[in-house]
C-alpha cells in the first residue's frame, strides 16, 4: 500500500469580476422594469411586486463582495441576466477544459511534475457541460496524458470525493500521480433575477495532484492523512436541469432547471453536520482539534464558516485559523475550499495540521486531514 500526498495545486481565475455594487444596478434595473409591466396586474393583487436588492444586504448575507466571472457583459445585461458563452465547434476544446487545463499548468509547476507522470485525471464539478464524452478524456487529451480518466460529481463536495477517489488510486497502485480538476462554471445555472440567490456563485477552476509519497520531491507536499465522506439525500439544494428535461412537457424553462434552494434550511442543518464529521474524524485519527492549525472550509456562506468553526473550536476562529477567499471570489462550488487551501499554505510550518473540508447539496460533505511535509 503507496502513502499519498498532494505535491500541487493550481488555480485559474477568469479574467472578469463584478462587484455587489454592478450586480444590483443591474438587478434592480430589471426589478424596476418588471414592477412597471406589471403594475395593474401587481394593482390588482394578481403579481407580486419584486424588491430591489443592496450591496450591504449581499455582504451580510453571505460575507461576498464580488465574483469573477467568465462573461460580464451578459450577467449584468437586465435584459438578458445570463452569461453568453458561445457554442464551440466539437473540434476545438472545451471551456471547461480550456479553465482545467490553465489550473494544472500551475499545479504541474508546483509539484515540479510534467504530464508525463500523470497516469490518471479525476474532472470533479458541479457544473459538467455535457453528458459525454468525460470532460476529463478531453482535458487527459489536451494535456497528452497517456492514462485514463473520468468525471464525477458530487455538487460542492466534489473536490474532497475526488482527492479521496485519487488517494485510493495511489495507494492501490494503480496511479503514479493522479490529477484532480474542478472546473465551475456556476454563473451558468444561477437566476440572476432571484434576490435571494442572485449574488452566490462566480466561476473558476482549481487543480491538484495527489501522487505517491515515493515520488514526490515538491516543497509544497502534504501527507494525506485520511479523508472521510458522508453523504444525506436532501431536496433542499437541487438542479433539475438535465437530458430528460427534453421529455418532460414542462421543458427547460421551469424555475427548478436552475440553482434553487432553501437557504435556511441548508444552514440549520448543514452546519452541525460539518462540524460533527471533522470532529469525529480527527478523533479516528487522535488528533486533538487544538492541534489543527488551518481548516480550509468550502466557500459558500461565511456565516456557515464561522458558526462550523466555532462549534469545532469552542470559540470563534482567530485570523488565519479558517481563511475566507469567498469575498472576492463568491462561491465557486468544488473549488472553493481548494482556492483556500491554494493561496494558504505556504506559512504553515513542516508538521503542521489542517483540514480540508467541503459540504453541499446532496447532502454531501468531505473532510481530508493533512500534515505539511
Amino acid at each position: 500500500m503507496h502513502k499519498a500526498v498532494i505535491s500541487g495545486t493550481g488555480l485559474y481565475t477568469p479574467a472578469n469580476s463584478i462587484s455587489n455594487e454592478e450586480l444590483v444596478v443591474s438587478f434592480n434595473a430589471y426589478v424596476q422594469q418588471f414592477n412597471a409591466d406589471n403594475a395593474a396586474a401587481i394593482e390588482r393583487g394578481e403579481v407580486a411586486a419584486l424588491t430591489e436588492s443592496n450591496a450591504a444586504f449581499i455582504e451580510k448575507a453571505s460575507g461576498i463582495k464580488s465574483r469573477y466571472v467568465i462573461d460580464k457583459a451578459g450577467i449584468l445585461d437586465p435584459q438578458r441576466m445570463t452569461p453568453r458563452i458561445a457554442e464551440r465547434s466539437n473540434e476545438e476544446w472545451g471551456i471547461l477544459c480550456e479553465m482545467a487545463v490553465g489550473a494544472t499548468k500551475e499545479a504541474l509547476q508546483r509539484a515540479g511534475k510534467t504530464v508525463a507522470d500523470i497516469d490518471g485525471v479525476i474532472v470533479a464539478c458541479s457544473n459538467l457541460q455535457r453528458a459525454y464524452p468525460a470532460v476529463a478524456i478531453e482535458v487527459q487529451a489536451a494535456l497528452g496524458i497517456n492514462g485514463w480518466g473520468y468525471d464525477m460529481n458530487v455538487a460542492c463536495s466534489s473536490a474532497t470525493f475526488g482527492i479521496q477517489a485519487a488517494t485510493t488510486a495511489i495507494q492501490t497502485g494503480q496511479a503514479r500521480a493522479v490529477l484532480m480538476v474542478n472546473p465551475e462554471i456556476c454563473t451558468g445555472h444561477l437566476n440572476f433575477r432571484d434576490r435571494d440567490s442572485h449574488f452566490i456563485f462566480g466561476d473558476g477552476a482549481t487543480a491538484v495532484i495527489i501522487e505517491r509519497a515515493d515520488l514526490a520531491t515538491s516543497q509544497y507536499q502534504w501527507d494525506i492523512v485520511g479523508t472521510k465522506l458522508l453523504t444525506q439525500f436532501s431536496n433542499n439544494i437541487r438542479n433539475n436541469f438535465g437530458f430528460l428535461n427534453r421529455a418532460a412537457e414542462e421543458g427547460i424553462g421551469a424555475p427548478d432547471k436552475l440553482f434553487v434552494q432553501e437557504g435556511r434550511k441548508v444552514f440549520k442543518e448543514v452546519c452541525p453536520m460539518v462540524a460533527e464529521l471533522i470532529a469525529a474524524h480527527l478523533n479516528e485519527n487522535q488528533i486533538n482539534i487544538t492541534d489543527v492549525k488551518r481548516f480550509w472550509l468550502h466557500q459558500a456562506n461565511l456565516n456557515m464558516n464561522l458558526l462550523i468553526a466555532r462549534k469545532l473550536l469552542g470559540r470563534d476562529a482567530q485570523e488565519g485559523e479558517a481563511p475566507v477567499i469567498l469575498d472576492t471570489y463568491a462561491n465557486t462550488s468544488s473549488a472553493g475550499s481548494v482556492i483556500a487551501f491554494h493561496k494558504y499554505q505556504d506559512d504553515l510550518p513542516r508538521g503542521a495540521l489542517g483540514v480540508l473540508s467541503s459540504f453541499g447539496a446532496g447532502y454531501s460533505i468531505g473532510s481530508v486531514i493533512l500534515r505539511k511535509h
